[in-house]
């Protein structure tokens, strides 16, 4: 269903999106932002039924006619924005002529793991585009759950949804308050944990351990994981460095680990 043109960007609707750019208001009202026709075709696509509202400018880019099909499928409101309006809603400086409002999903942790081969935890990892980076590797590399936890960004930060390319979508996300717990329930679900550090073992002397069911821990960017973040974990392991670099970044790092376990446990 299309409305009328929304034309004023001081509306308090308008605001109301605005605002979900910031935690404080997610967490209060359990919506987020998706920005862009790509993240908003995988919404539509794959989580319909967490999609409210579809907002969009008139112009007659080629995705219009495809998104507005996939919302009025979904049974999704689309609203007709001018451009100053969109602009207003949305966090980026030059949004892309659309956007959507979406409910946070419910996924508690322990059924998100529930007969998991692969899953991808950050715990504090605090940059949007490693999270999101790291995201759309594991679902790329076939894991069937991602982890956010301790004091890690929020996966419906706005950078990171829109990093995701709309990965967000094809995997159940959860939050989760401590890496202890975390490990518990991955353990409970018959998970192995292993934690990406460079005091580890190398990759090269542990492929065979990676053929059995694994949840990767990928720690925070800086100063990665803690001894008894480690101990916690149980087995750590690093990927060589054959040339000169002198490491690789988080989300490297961790796309290569995830696809390596993937091929293991295809082999």
């Amino acid at each position: 269903m299309v409305t009328e043109l929304i034309e004023n960007p001081k509306a308090p609707r308008v605001k109301r999106v605005a605002a979900l750019a910031r935690k404080k208001e997610r967490t209060e009202t359990g919506r987020f932002l998706v920005e862009g026709p790509q993240a908003v075709r995988e919404l539509l696509a794959y989580r319909p039924t967490l999609a409210e509202v579809v907002y969009t400018t008139m112009g007659d880019e080629g995705w219009q006619l495809e998104l507005d099909r996939l919302a009025s499928e979904a049974g999704v409101a689309v609203e007709r924005v001018t451009q100053q309006v969109l602009a207003a809603m949305a966090e980026t400086v030059q949004p892309q002529g659309i956007l959507a409002v979406a409910r946070i999903p419910e996924a508690p942790l322990a059924e998100a793991l529930a007969g998991a081969r692969l899953v991808a935890v950050l715990h504090e990892v605090r940059d949007p585009g490693n999270a999101g980076t790291v995201l759309r590797a594991a679902d790329a590399a076939g894991a069937d759950a991602v982890v956010f936890a301790g004091e890690s960004i929020d996966p419906w930060h706005p950078k990171v949804v829109r990093s995701t390319t709309g990965s967000l979508f094809h995997l159940p996300v959860v939050t989760a308050g401590s890496l202890d717990e975390v490990v518990e329930a991955a353990r409970a679900a018959g998970l192995e944990t292993i934690a990406a550090d460079v005091r580890g073992v190398e990759i090269t002397d542990a492929r065979s351990q990676l053929r059995g069911n694994v949840a990767w821990v990928f720690g925070n960017e800086a100063r990665g994981l803690s001894e008894a973040e480690r101990e916690t974990i149980g087995r750590s392991i690093k990927l060589p460095i054959f040339g000169a670099a002198e490491s690789l970044n988080l989300a490297t790092a961790a796309s290569v680990l995830l696809y390596e376990t993937a091929f293991a446990q295809r082999a």
